[in-house]
């Protein structure tokens, strides 16, 4: 787990691609841990078990983490960890996607074609964020606690736009499916930070 230090920043449409997306707001969020990689596939996956694991409903990724001492990240926490304070477009940077930073795009292009499912974790150390967190866009949508409910932010393996990567980007699914591109990645609250 990586420590995800206390963070403010201000989210909202600072690029053309967010109007009428992004409502802008200020994000004050305190120290938490976090994965570094998301949730790999389960013992017995054979071959794929170094794939992020996929198909995860809101529940099944809610157990997955309470099994292990953890719970979902906030969608704060989630913005706080992938954007940075500087609210970062992308978890790498503000420079723009493309293959070697992250899982995108294997569908149909421009990364790739008829992929079914997610690539291995952490092997795209050019999408990697400053704090050192892998896979933050791409691969998997990781499940997070919305102000309104149960989201995925990151975009996916079958991600076709660039946009779809963008830290302050939501994808809306059903939290009951077991939808391919949905993944998990944990978090854990930090001990209080001495005074």
């Amino acid at each position: 787990m990586i420590r995800v230090p206390s963070t403010h920043l201000v989210v909202g449409p600072s690029d053309w691609e967010a109007e009428g997306r992004v409502t802008a707001r200020a994000i004050d969020v305190r120290a938490f841990d976090l994965d570094a990689y998301e949730a790999s596939a389960p013992a017995g996956a054979g071959p794929d078990r170094a794939r992020a694991r996929a198909g995860l409903s809101f529940a099944e990724a809610t157990a997955y983490c309470e099994a292990q001492g953890k719970r979902l990240p906030t969608e704060d926490e989630w913005m706080a960890a992938a954007a940075g304070p500087t609210a970062r477009r992308y978890p790498w940077g503000d420079t723009g996607a493309v293959c070697r930073r992250g899982a995108w795009g294997l569908a149909r292009g421009p990364c790739g074609e008829g992929a079914g499912g997610p690539d291995s974790v952490g092997v795209h150390p050019d999408g990697r964020t400053p704090l050192g967190l892998e896979d933050m866009a791409g691969n998997v949508a990781e499940w997070v606690i919305g102000s309104d409910g149960p989201i995925a932010k990151g975009g996916s393996w079958e991600s076709g736009l660039a946009t779809e990567l963008r830290t302050w980007a939501r994808l809306e699914v059903d939290p009951r499916g077991h939808d391919p591109r949905l993944g998990v990645r944990c978090a854990r609250d930090t001990e209080p930070e001495p005074r």
